[in-house]
């Protein structure tokens, strides 16, 4: 019963040696939590993804390792891959990156290139750590901020505060105009680009001049992670 059970594994597109497929997993198992330490370095991550991206090379090795190279069924498991992606809900760019990357290395380590799905980990996790750590060019923080500026209802504020949005932002677009308060204030939302970051109290100090003293508000933008 004991070589039955650590025997060689037998499909239908034929043997599997059971030693290599458990180095496979294990190496697997392995690249999944370097892919994770690299998820989770520096930026915003949950438990259930990070824990997501540990175990999903060894699933998909495992799963490669058994098609044994048919490629019928290989098709099959493209799409059954395919069908999970889309009925689950759309994440960021980088999160369907780090997905892609992990089932990349699974199928590598599944067809028992386990040094290349290794070298593969190592060089592109140590590429995205560099780049999560530079501070400068498109890399650096986003300056991309929600402007929310209250006036008064009397107050003509159509291109009140173009200039001085000129001195301070790259860019500067009207994005929402609503009533509040009963209907006796607006709310101005922009969407504006910062030329410098340090400047946001300068910014602030020179509208409220011109808005009455009312509240003013600078955040970050709303990301739609649907998009990428």
């Amino acid at each position: 019963m004991l070589d039955s059970l650590f025997g060689d594994v037998s499909t239908t597109t034929g043997t599997i040696e059971l030693m290599p497929l458990m180095v496979s997993i294990a190496v697997s198992l392995v690249l999944g939590f370097v892919l994770a330490l690299a998820y989770s370095f520096r930026s915003k991550h949950t438990k259930s993804f990070v824990t997501t991206l540990a175990v999903l090379p060894s699933i998909v090795c495992v799963v490669i390792a058994m098609v044994n190279g048919n490629v019928g069924a290989g098709v099959a498991v493209a799409g059954a891959f395919s069908l999970v992606r889309f009925r689950s809900a759309p994440g960021s760019a980088r999160d369907i990156a780090y997905i892609f990357l992990a089932m990349c290395v699974g199928l590598v380590a599944g067809m028992g290139y386990v040094v290349c799905a290794a070298v593969v980990t190592v060089v592109l996790c140590l590429i995205v750590m560099l780049y999560q750590s530079v501070t400068v060019g498109p890399f650096g923080e986003s300056t991309d901020r929600s402007l929310r500026i209250t006036v008064p209802e009397d107050l003509d504020f159509y291109n009140l505060f173009d200039d001085v949005l000129d001195r301070y932002t790259t860019y500067h677009e009207l994005e929402a105009v609503k009533t509040t308060n009963m209907g006796s204030l607006y709310r101005l939302v922009y969407n504006i680009g910062m030329r410098d970051l340090s400047q946001q109290r300068d910014l602030i100090d020179e509208l409220r001049c011109r808005n009455g003293n009312l509240e003013i508000a600078i955040a970050h933008q709303e990301t739609n992670t649907s998009e990428l």
